[in-house]
């Protein structure tokens, strides 16, 4: 499947919104694990099922560290999957279920060069066609997308920074949603789907 730079850069919006200086996440369980010799594991219990990812702390630092912190600050719960794609991905974490747009902190650099490949059951950084625009919002991909891996310099590509470990099939029933075009995506479940809780385990 063919898709334009338009349509990927519709796709991937982040949200920019800044948070306020003093809001700065909070020491947590992610906090801890980001510290220590084990895996980094985290549960999303959604409103399909819950699903647990491993990040790559060795090989995407920053996104890892990333995601922790908006995991332990509570930023995830609440949130929806706003864009379900089923031969593509599934993409959350920047809108509540009122799909209001939620603020994030900062930007972070665009780890694509990591050698990790956007394969089936990845988790990626979304972001903007600005390559190091990526803040809150990640994709699970439902299919090995290879043209989002970086292939230079003018396609700098989609950092992958975890993958699904438990729940695919919780994915597969995520991306077979019933969909609908709206202001918010070209493809918004008719239901949403929500992040009740993300955790770090």
């Amino acid at each position: 499947m063919h898709f334009s730079r338009t349509f990927l850069a519709s796709l991937f919006v982040a949200s920019c919104l800044p948070i306020a200086a003093s809001a700065q996440a909070p020491s947590g369980t992610c906090a801890a694990a980001l510290s220590g010799k084990g895996p980094l594991k985290v549960k999303l219990t959604t409103s399909s099922g819950p699903i647990v990812l491993q990040l790559e702390k060795e090989k995407a630092p920053i996104s890892t560290e990333n995601f922790a912190k908006y995991v332990d600050s509570g930023h995830y719960n609440g949130t929806v999957f706003h864009r379900v794609i089923d031969t593509f991905m599934i993409q959350g974490g920047g809108f509540t279920r009122e799909y209001r747009e939620k603020p994030t902190q900062p930007p972070i650099k665009n780890e694509s060069t990591n050698g990790l490949k956007n394969d089936m059951y990845t988790l990626a950084m979304a972001r903007t066609n600005v390559r190091d625009s990526a803040t809150s919002q990640f994709f699970i991909n439902t299919k090995a997308n290879d043209f989002l891996n970086y292939s230079g310099e003018g396609n700098p590509g989609y950092a992958v920074f975890g993958k699904v470990v438990e729940g695919k099939e919780v994915v597969d029933k995520i991306r077979k949603v019933a969909v609908k075009p709206s202001p918010v995506s070209e493809a918004q479940p008719l239901e949403p789907v929500v992040i009740e809780k993300a955790e770090c385990v």
